[in-house]
């Protein structure tokens, strides 16, 4: 499991005082990043091997100004052109789940414009972060 720490903005909260449904994509984008990164992948768009097919989040408590999340990282699906990471974003201070969020990557050769298998090396580093159940 990789994980990443994120403190909340004001700009992030919305006219009620929560975290704003928008910025949690923003946040689940970072942590994408940063296990791209872990995993050795450089952030060079001229070399980006990845487009996010889909995404989605879920919101089961409410976040607000200023307060510390924790994002987790797994990947819980490993196909043969594609991948899923889960992620959990939890407050930092009490644990408690705030929302799980999810996305399928698909391998891409952006010059021929398909989908492509997923190199063995890649599937390896995937494997050594797979979870094939969420707590």
């Amino acid at each position: 499991m990789d994980s990443i720490n994120v403190r909340s903005r004001f700009c992030e909260t919305d006219a009620l005082g929560h975290i704003n449904n928008t910025t949690y994509f923003v946040y689940l984008e970072e942590a994408r990043i940063k296990f791209f990164q872990t995993i050795g992948f450089d952030m060079d768009v001229k070399d980006w091997q990845f487009i996010l097919a889909s995404t989605k989040c879920d919101f089961l408590s409410q976040g607000y100004f200023n307060q510390e999340l924790v994002i987790t990282t797994d990947v819980s699906k490993i196909g043969s052109k594609s991948f899923q990471l889960d992620h959990d974003i939890l407050c930092a201070e009490t644990h408690q789940l705030i929302a799980r969020g999810n996305a399928v990557i698909v391998y891409f050769d952006f010059q021929e414009q398909r989908s492509k298998a997923i190199p063995d090396l890649l599937k390896a580093q995937l494997n050594n972060h797979f979870r094939s159940e969420k707590n």
